[in-house]
């Protein structure tokens, strides 16, 4: 079986994972064939966590973003780095009260702008906001082909990102939320898909109930395969290389000391 990716990880951050637990989980993520991460940024400060965590171990890559949930106090300053591989995560959320809805625009768009001076990919969280996402997207021509993770709206707003070229994140909200925007999968859909744990968050079937960690995102492999009726080497061929193709990511190094 093609070797997997984890697109987009946390497993940077201390509130969530001791250093000691980041380091077995990683050799566990070996193990179950997840031989690369990218870790996401979500603020400048935990984007250079993400860099120095990064810097640290072999195969393993970072972002640097500003989540929109940030929009109302943050800084921009992205140092130059051969790991650093896409922008993000930024985008709008519209999920909890109270947002700013003007702020977040402001934000995405200075991310977005950033994204296009450094020749990167984004990877965009994008809640309750995709009526007012795509319009914003449309103002930059100059975008690389970008991820949207954590898809989890409609199968209308599913067709009109892939008609504009995104790239899908897809995690462990498929293997348990019922997402409408899945039921009806076609194999097709590999061509466009990457897979992602979230971790800690989201943690796939049948792993419920405890911290989510990069080698869970074997698991999301196997229930799209089950879900498309293709073998579990095409999923994951696939998806490799759809991940290493957005992000500009090297072929692993197979033997190393995590």
């Amino acid at each position: 079986m093609s070797y997997l990716i984890d697109s987009h990880t946390h497993l940077h951050d201390r509130e969530f994972f001791t250093e000691e637990q980041s380091v077995e989980m990683l050799k566990n993520s070996k193990d179950l064939n997840v031989l690369q991460m990218i870790c996401i940024g979500t603020s400048h400060d935990d984007s250079l966590v993400a860099k120095a965590f990064a810097e640290n171990h072999e195969d393993v890559f970072w972002t640097y973003g500003t989540h929109p949930e940030g929009a109302e106090n943050y800084k921009v300053d992205c140092p130059d780095d051969d790991k650093l591989v896409a922008i993000g995560e930024v985008g709008l959320d519209y999920h909890y009260p109270d947002f700013d809805r003007e702020k977040q625009i402001a934000l995405l768009e200075e991310m977005i702008d950033l994204a296009v001076s450094l020749n990167l990919p984004v990877s965009f969280h994008v809640r309750d906001a995709l009526d007012d996402f795509f319009p914003i997207i449309e103002n930059f021509p100059k975008l690389k082909p970008s991820v949207l993770h954590s898809f989890s709206d409609s199968k209308a707003n599913l067709k009109k990102a892939l008609d504009r070229g995104f790239y899908i994140g897809m995690n462990g909200l498929a293997t348990f939320a019922n997402l409408d925007c899945y039921k009806d999968l076609s194999p097709e859909i590999l061509d466009r898909l990457v897979l992602e744990t979230d971790a800690p968050f989201l943690t796939p079937v049948p792993k419920r109930g405890k911290i989510n960690e990069p080698g869970n995102v074997r698991y999301v492999a196997e229930w799209l395969s089950k879900k498309l009726g293709v073998s579990l080497d095409e999923v994951s061929e696939k998806t490799t290389q759809n991940a290493q193709q957005v992000f500009h990511l090297p072929n692993p190094r197979l033997s190393r000391e995590l």
